[in-house]
């Protein structure tokens, strides 16, 4: 009795305002306010005809960042509705009339194409990420896309890849509370989330790892797989085809793939027959590191030297060859003259 009283109440507030509109012969009815819509829909127990509940939180919704917007401003359909209950055939809120430019992202996403042109409604559109009513900026730690909130957000599709996510090193050290450890958008990015068996996902994997693990990438680009990867290869292999993509784990844990005890299994997805001798390769050699490789080291010294004294003997040498010549040719021509 209560929600048909409210709907009734709301209801002849804007039939009487539409009429005294109308009689004065000015504008068009004005919109439904905020606090038109939350009469009916700030009841928790209100319902469609089919019996799904359209309760609004109001407290949620005004402390959202949509919390001084109209509801008309999403629910465009009801600026021009007069009678009331409206239907319940109303077009879908849209977020692209502000949102545009994150819009055209989405669209040429996974999500998207999973969702509009196959056809598949169980793909996230924006409120499965961002929430409804209730969403918050990305700053605010009770949002949804907040950075720690991102691996719960995401999980509630992808529970499977949040497991293994929770098993290993970037999980723990967000844990922890770095505010550096990386979780699904900063590999996957937010809006523009694309295949990951993809040439275009394989060869930009390296400059994702890269964003946190300069030096690592810095050492990998100097051996075979990271100058076939540059050529555009996407055979060769990449980070997480070693070091795996969600669960990874440090070598010194015994169940990550790049463990000493694990190599030759781990290696031997491309190189078959890969013993402990093809494992005792450097995927990350760095020159400058005395302690990782005193060899390669001292190798990189001693060429600093060849190098730099090779080209600089034969230019002088040349140098010198080039102005003897030029002296024997002028003092030819004088004695010629």
């Amino acid at each position: 009795m209560h929600a048909l009283f409210r709907i009734l109440l709301a209801t002849a507030s804007l039939l009487l305002g539409g009429a005294a509109v109308a009689g004065a012969g000015q504008s068009p009815p004005t919109p439904p306010g905020n606090d038109d819509c939350l009469a009916c829909h700030g009841d928790p127990d209100v319902k469609r005809a089919n019996g799904t509940l359209v309760a609004v939180d109001a407290p949620a919704f005004a402390a959202s960042r949509h919390g001084q917007s109209a509801c008309v401003g999403c629910h465009a359909d009801l600026a021009a509705v007069t009678e009331f209950p409206h239907p319940d055939t109303l077009k879908k809120a849209t977020c692209a009339g502000c949102h545009d430019i994150v819009r055209a992202t989405y669209d040429d996403s996974i999500h998207a194409k999973a969702r509009e042109q196959s056809g598949l409604n169980v793909a996230p559109a924006c409120t499965n990420c961002h929430g409804s009513h209730d969403i918050r900026g990305k700053t605010d730690p009770k949002s949804r896309v907040f950075h720690t909130q991102v691996p719960a957000t995401c999980g509630v599709c992808h529970e499977g890849i949040k497991r293994r996510y929770e098993m290993g090193a970037h999980a723990a050290a967000l844990n922890r509370g770095d505010p550096r450890a990386p979780v699904c958008a900063d590999c996957h990015t937010a809006h523009a989330i694309q295949r990951v068996d993809s040439d275009r996902s394989r060869l930009g994997a390296t400059a994702e790892c890269g964003s946190c693990h300069l030096s690592v990438v810095e050492s990998f680009t100097r051996t075979f797989h990271g100058k076939v990867t540059q050529l555009g290869s996407a055979r060769a292999a990449a980070c997480a085809d070693c070091h795996g993509a969600h669960d990874i784990l440090p070598a010194s844990n015994a169940a990550s793939t790049v463990a000493p005890t694990n190599l030759q299994t781990t290696c031997s997805k491309c190189h078959p027959g890969a013993n402990a001798r093809f494992v005792r390769y450097d995927p990350h050699p760095n020159p400058r590191n005395y302690e990782r490789s005193a060899v390669l080291w001292w190798a990189n010294r001693f060429y600093w030297v060849l190098i730099p004294g090779c080209f600089g003997f034969f230019g002088l040498h040349s140098l010198l060859w080039f102005l003897r010549a030029r002296q024997e040719s002028r003092a030819h021509k004088s004695g010629r003259a």
